[in-house]
């Protein structure tokens, strides 16, 4: 019955596979079969592949770069479509870039172009739609402040809307397109395209920030280790504990600046190099959650929940997951 059921997917959506683990599309390596997966290299695509979920009932996921994402052991029982709408065209200050257009690739053709104010992404593993999504962000720039407009696919009505950055209501690593759930496969829009607004820069001095935040990573984040990235938003919050201030007076600073880095939080509660399973708090910079070789998504889910249980014990503060879940 499966397999009937299957050919007749094929036949509305020529180019679908089923049982496609999705460890391989997750820089976390981590994660068991989708029953049906799809690559959309257009829009076309994409309706395609929304309408034949509607027709046969299925939950779908829009996949990206698969950079920020925890997907269950289980897998994903639905259609799984990975994104791969690419394009970059400029005009003058204004660039369209298709959602599925990886960063690095991004960073790249900035600079050919000398464009600054997206060095920040350099080494990033993940798509533009997703860094849009997530309103990434690091050294103190966020995705938002180059976004112009944005293209999505409204996934009930299958019309495309655009909204300004405004509408985005971009927050802290957050958006209107990713508010409503952790549940990445309850997205109500899709992200096709984006536009983005950038100044001209010095070449040289674009050059040199991009090999600073290069370096940095390699010093300071765990990249010979598979991960989902950063793993807890850091919070936006003043503590006026006195006692909580005397005992970790490095929180003044912190309090100044206005966000309390997560992995501060994480590393004074004593679980730095933490280890469960096959995952483990990086002993490099503890947001980050890394795959030892063999780790499963229990094994992720029982350091995240810990580090919120222990950091609210110590801190009284409430983490928040950036990573989105898949089939959990």
């Amino acid at each position: 019955m499966a397999e009937n059921i299957y050919a007749k997917i094929k036949k509305d959506l020529p180019g679908i596979e089923n049982s496609i683990f999705l460890k391989e599309y997750t820089t976390f390596k981590i994660g068991g079969p989708a029953k049906y997966f799809f690559v959309a290299k257009n829009k076309e695509d994409l309706i395609k592949a929304i309408e034949v979920s509607k027709k046969f009932k299925l939950p779908i996921f829009i996949l990206g770069g698969g950079s920020n994402v925890l997907v269950s052991d289980k897998g994903f029982n639905g259609l799984v479509v990975k994104l791969q709408i690419l394009g970059i065209e400029i005009n003058k200050n204004k660039i369209y870039v298709g959602a599925g257009v990886m960063l690095p690739k991004l960073v790249s053709v900035f600079l050919k172009n000398n464009f600054s104010g997206f060095e920040w992404a350099s080494g990033v593993p993940g798509t533009i739609g997703g860094a849009v999504y997530g309103n990434a962000q690091a050294f103190g720039t966020k995705t938002s402040d180059a976004v112009d407009s944005v293209e999505v696919l409204d996934i009930k009505t299958l019309k495309f809307k655009n909204f300004s950055k405004e509408q985005c209501k971009f927050s802290l690593k957050n958006s209107l397109f990713k508010k409503s759930t952790l549940r990445a496969s309850d997205k109500k829009f899709v992200i096709t395209s984006i536009v983005l607004k950038l100044e001209k820069g010095d070449e040289k001095e674009i050059k040199e920030r991009i090999h600073n935040f290069i370096k940095y990573r390699k010093n300071n984040h765990p990249t010979t280790f598979h991960s989902a990235g950063s793993v807890f938003v850091n919070p936006e919050l003043v503590i006026k504990n006195k006692k909580l201030l005397k005992k970790y007076p490095e929180l003044e600073k912190f309090v100044e600046n206005g966000v309390i880095p997560s992995a501060y939080l994480i590393e004074k509660s004593g679980l730095k190099g933490k280890k469960i399973g096959g995952a483990q708090i990086s002993e490099k910079h503890a947001n980050f959650i890394i795959n030892l070789g063999n780790a499963k998504t229990k094994d992720v889910l029982a350091l995240i929940n810990l580090a919120k249980k222990k950091v609210k014990e110590n801190f009284n503060i409430n983490l928040e997951t950036e990573v989105q879940r898949i089939g959990l």
